[in-house]
């Protein structure tokens, strides 16, 4: 078969198959990048089906799951007529039901559960109307940074196991399987609100609660903190940091930028 020829029939082959379609095959190859070459049911010229890694399945690596020889049934996730590949993913049908409800998830959507476990990295939740995780502790997860708008020194400042807690749903995470959640989405941003009535040129006080080599930060408001730079120090040495606050010291500033899109303020000391 000429190399035109080979081209039309993989496009009439892909013609047929659609996103969310379940597809059999044989694995063909593994490659050094893990990713899984299929040979797909009704065509067996050279192998159109693809499975990242990710796809392989949420329980196993991907050499622990698949092997060169191997029949599997996927879901379709992607159509590329032009390269001439089908994306697959074996997690679809390995867990049809979480697949199923991970996908069927819209972000903004709020969803509630209870606090399954707590680690460093983040906070496990086992959801009220979804099913049970393969590997975790539960469907949903939390990231530190969206736990809340305020710095938290540690997660059990905010959590704790057993605690019921509703989020909103921002992703669905198909490297591990999970609902990615915001904790913080669900309370009022306190910058949005500092930004609203704050302007340039206002005189706050504040307490110190940092001090850094290029700086002070200094807490202007409940959640709100802004730096004022070295440079605003006027007589200071900047070798020996001699007439910097220290933290703890309360100080009057002025706002001199508010940067909505980076959530900063800059400060400066009152004259």
């Amino acid at each position: 078969m000429g190399a035109a020829a080979d081209d039309r029939a993989v496009r009439e082959f892909l013609a047929g198959i659609h996103v969310g379609d379940i597809c059999g095959g044989a694995v063909v190859e593994v490659t050094r990048s893990r990713e899984v070459m299929v040979t797909l049911d009704g065509f067996s010229a050279r192998p159109l089906g693809t499975v990242r890694p990710a796809d392989v399945s949420w329980r196993w690596k991907t050499a622990e799951a698949v092997e060169v020889g191997r029949r599997i049934t996927a879901e379709v996730v992607a159509v590329d007529p032009d390269g001439g590949r089908v994306r697959l993913a074996m997690t679809a049908t390995e867990n049809p039901e979480l697949w199923a409800f991970l996908t069927s998830r819209q972000p903004g959507e709020v969803l509630s559960g209870t606090v399954a476990a707590i680690e460093r990295f983040g906070v496990f939740v086992s959801l009220d109307d979804g099913p049970d995780h393969p590997v975790f502790p539960g469907v949903g997860f939390i990231t530190i940074p969206e736990l809340s708008w305020r710095h938290i020194d540690a997660v059990s400042d905010v959590v704790r196991v057993g605690q019921r807690v509703s989020c909103e749903f921002l992703q669905f995470d198909d490297w591990n399987g999970e609902a990615r959640l915001s904790l913080r989405a669900m309370q009022p941003d306190p910058f949005a609100t500092f930004a609203e009535g704050a302007t340039v040129g206002r005189t706050l006080h504040g307490q110190v609660t940092k001090v850094v080599p290029f700086g002070v930060f200094v807490r202007v408001a409940d959640g709100i903190e802004g730096l004022v730079h070295l440079r605003e120090f006027a007589g200071m040495s900047v070798e020996t940091a001699e007439g910097i606050p220290q933290v703890g010291d309360e100080l009057n500033v002025v706002v001199t930028e508010i940067d909505r899109e980076r959530r900063r303020v800059a400060l400066s000391p009152a004259r």
